[in-house]
């Protein structure tokens, strides 16, 4: 009888487990890969800021996996291309969560396309982390509920507090502002103008462009009739540059500013000698060789660096940007608290809510309930384009 029952334990497993595929269901393993979707702007306008970051979270992922994965699990991306495209960013995010099944989500890669799944994101309770610069996905009021949704690049009003702070310091305190019309530019609009009085800085022009605009030479002849000290640029991509090449062409001598999200060899690349001298918020990433010692964010940095140029050799394709450290931290802030939560949502999403102290590549991230990013004004330097390269010249 002994023999019988040994024998009947395992018979009895496999028939369960061969119903269970018939029916249609298949065993959990504990070492079934952990899903995340990963949808960035692999073609259209940014696509240049969208490629690496994709190849960045590949690479973060890669070095999870080869420390063990969660809790065992290895991390497996689920790749969307949202082409820059609000409606198709929706659609994109809509396939991860309902066919891919995935259990977070990390991206898009501008202020619209993040807004445009956001509705979406909230409704279906799937966390976020978003690799974008634009306050309004976590802004909560007029821009509806952020629960679910966190984002790891700096808000655009503590890059403004940085910029304001610095010109104060130089005592440069009428601005001129040229800002896109598309929602990153609007955002920065709207904090630029918010936060002006607060540092006492007089906005003395205030001009407009569209991102796909080949000339911005009317709004600039208008900033240089201006008693203006410094000018104020807020977009991203290539219309920064020429802007860059317009101020220059025009004789304007002025400061030129650029935002958070230009610190990048590709705007040097573009603007040419016309980006000599400019100034612009920059993660620490941009001048890790010039940081003291004693800076926590040194050393992760630079193990960043040596993963990014000499594994896996990405800078000869895409030279590292101030956006490059977005996907890398929203994976490992994803990680994080994965080890602590497991997959379930809810708690998973409590778990990211309750980062604390975690060093990254674009600052040491303290989140909380009502603070979906986390990072302060000392995560930004102010560097200065000298001789092609990026100088730091304010902490």
């Amino acid at each position: 009888m002994k023999q019988q029952t040994k024998l009947r334990s395992p018979l009895s497993a496999a028939a369960s487990v061969l119903v269970a595929l018939l029916l249609g269901f298949s065993p959990a393993s504990s070492a079934d890969p952990i899903k995340i979707g990963a949808f960035f702007d692999l073609s259209g306008p940014a696509s240049s800021i969208g490629t690496p970051t994709k190849l960045v979270a590949e690479m973060v992922v890669d070095k999870i996996n080869k420390e063990g994965g969660i809790n065992g699990r290895p991390l497996e991306l689920v790749i969307g291309d949202t082409e820059g495209d609000p409606t198709r960013a929706l659609l994109v995010a809509k396939r991860l969560v309902e066919k891919d099944q995935v259990t977070a989500l990390i991206g898009p890669t501008r202020t619209g396309t993040g807004m445009a799944v956001k509705a979406y994101t909230e409704k279906e309770q799937i966390p976020v982390i978003m690799t974008i610069g634009g306050d309004p996905v976590i802004a909560g009021g007029k821009y509806g509920p952020f629960t679910w949704t966190f984002k790891t690049p700096q808000r655009t009003s503590t890059a403004v507090t940085k910029v304001y702070a610095f010109l104060k310091a130089r005592g440069w305190t009428k601005v001129a502002l040229i800002t896109a019309t598309d929602g990153f530019g609007k955002d920065g609009l709207e904090w630029l103008i918010r936060l002006a009085p607060e540092h006492h800085i007089q906005i003395v022009a205030n001009e407009a462009f569209d991102v796909n605009d080949a000339d911005m030479t009317t709004q600039l002849v208008k900033i240089k009739a201006s008693a203006a000290d410094a000018i104020i640029c807020w977009t991203i991509g290539p219309a920064g540059a020429r802007v860059a090449k317009n101020v220059k062409q025009l004789g304007i001598s002025i400061p030129l500013f650029q935002c958070h999200g230009q610190p990048d060899p590709k705007y040097v690349e573009l603007a040419g000698s016309a980006a000599e001298g400019t100034y612009m918020p920059s993660t620490k990433l941009m001048v890790a060789g010039q940081l003291p010692d004693a800076d926590p964010q040194k050393a992760v940095i630079q193990e960043f660096i040596s993963l990014y140029k000499d594994v896996y050799h990405y800078d000869r394709q895409y030279p590292i940007n101030t956006h490059s450290g977005y996907a890398w931290d929203a994976i490992m802030i994803l990680a994080n608290a994965m080890r602590q939560a497991g997959t379930d949502r809810t708690a998973l999403r409590a778990a990211i809510e309750q980062t604390r102290g975690y060093v990254g590549i674009s600052g040491i991230f303290n989140l909380s309930a009502q603070d979906h990013n986390g990072l302060d004004v000392d995560s930004l330097v102010i560097v200065q384009v000298v001789n092609g390269g990026w100088k730091l010249v304010s902490p």
